[in-house]
């Protein structure tokens, strides 16, 4: 079977082997006529040394034969060119992975960078950054600056009495171991204390002087090294100015609580059943104050003291334990000090009087407070007060209740000069009173 045209070392016939189409070789091929062939054809090795290959069979045939399919044709098996273009070859499939990878992680790594370091946040896991020390660091305007001044001068108050142990908060106010806290936290007591500083230790103490009708009292501790507070203006307070409470509320020391001023020149009247009644214009906070609190430091932003933490409101009945629901009462610094001055110097405090005694209220409900009587020689009766007068407010404040005048009264230093707004009959008129001290 001649004419038959070699491609690539392979012999292709026809279905039925019907050779090829027919004609010569293709240009360029090597002439026909070998001896070697297969199934009786004659084919012309493609390779000039075919004879010659050591590696070749000669009794191997030049030819693949395709078996025929049972139907007459030829069933070629499925076959793919792992050169096509548009596959893919495995080692770059896997090549594009690699560097989508990397280029996704370099990304992930470049955004964490970014965000750590605009948060000031550079710890590597593992090392100690060389800035630790610094990033531990507070701003002493911030309120844990604030915290980190104050509280070394902040105490725990015990006192041991027949009932038990009564324990509150102090301040340090003088170098060589003078401490305020409230009368109530060591009335009963012996006249003796025990001091838990801020680092722990301890220290006795002896009461100074106390004055219960102020609520507020002076004991004293012999030891070294002490830090006192500073003193802020109770009358340069604003509704809404931050402050924080210290102290060892539920006798857990060195604890801090923040909140506002929430209002000024609250007028309260307390005291215990068959004790003193107290009276002040406090100042009423939301920083949160509970059992133990009593005595501690109520600190501004600026880490001064401003108020003495004193009482709390509360929702629940007589003889059942009290606790914080964001109403609590200071008393004012500036009246706080100048009692603790009166008993450092004195061992008692002054009492700051108008010269009247109140009763009832005014014709209308929160129309001021009826004098029921007017001290001849006091200084009520110096400004021109009569019994009988109403007196609508003292210094701008306006008075709807007894309590009201006693405890503004009290807020007030001796000599100080109030103006008093009162009404006789159908009249208002006006008064300059200089508040004048008890006689006690």
């Amino acid at each position: 079977m001649g004419g038959t045209d070699v491609t690539d070392g392979w012999d292709w016939r026809q279905p039925g082997g019907t050779p090829g189409p027919a004609g010569g070789p293709s240009p360029g091929a090597p002439p026909v006529g070998s001896p070697h062939g297969a199934g009786g054809t004659t084919a012309s090795p493609w390779w000039s040394d075919a004879l010659a290959d050591p590696w070749r069979d000669p009794n191997a045939p030049a030819a693949v034969v395709v078996p025929v399919a049972p139907g007459g044709g030829v069933e070629p098996e499925p076959v793919s060119d792992p050169d096509a273009p548009n596959r893919p070859r495995l080692r770059q499939v896997v090549l594009v992975s690699l560097i989508t990878a990397l280029l996704a992680g370099s990304l992930g790594s470049a955004l964490t960078y970014a965000f750590l370091r605009g948060s000031g946040a550079t710890t590597v896991l593992g090392a100690r950054p060389a800035d630790a020390p610094a990033l531990a660091q507070r701003k002493p305007e911030s309120l844990a600056g604030v915290a980190e001044r104050v509280l070394p001068s902040v105490v725990t108050v015990r006192v041991a009495s027949l009932g038990g142990i009564s324990e509150g908060s102090g301040f340090i106010v003088s170098a060589d171991g003078h401490v305020v806290t409230n009368d109530h936290v060591v009335a009963g007591g012996t006249g003796k204390a025990t001091v838990v500083f801020n680092d722990g230790s301890t220290a006795p103490a002896t009461v100074v002087g106390q004055d219960p009708e102020s609520d507020i009292a002076v004991i004293k501790v012999s030891r070294g090294g002490l830090k006192p507070v500073e003193f802020g203006d109770s009358d340069a307070l604003a509704v809404g100015d931050p402050v924080l409470a210290m102290g060892s509320p539920l006798s857990l020391a060195n604890t801090v609580t923040a909140g506002i001023v929430s209002a000024l020149d609250r007028t309260m009247q307390a005291g215990e059943p068959g004790g003193p009644t107290r009276y002040y214009a406090a100042i009423q906070t939301d920083a949160a104050v509970n059992h133990g609190n009593s005595g501690g430091p109520l600190v501004d932003a600026a880490g001064r003291v401003v108020g003495v933490n004193s009482t709390i409101k509360s929702l629940v009945a007589d003889g059942q334990e009290a606790g914080n629901i964001g109403l609590a009462f200071a008393i004012p610094i500036n009246q706080a000090k100048r009692v603790t001055q009166d008993i450092i110097g004195t061992g008692k405090a002054r009492r700051t009087v108008i010269g009247a005694q109140v009763g009832g209220l005014g014709t209308a409900a929160g129309a001021g407070v009826r004098l029921n009587a007017v001290e001849p020689s006091g200084p009520a009766a110096a400004a021109g007060l009569k019994t009988g007068d109403v007196v609508l407010r003292l210094d701008g404040h306006p008075l709807s209740e007894p309590t009201d005048l006693v405890a503004l009264v009290r807020k007030y230093a001796p000599g100080s000069v109030v103006t008093v707004e009162y009404r006789r009959g159908s009249s208002r008129q006006n008064a300059s009173v200089t508040l004048a001290a008890d006689a006690k």
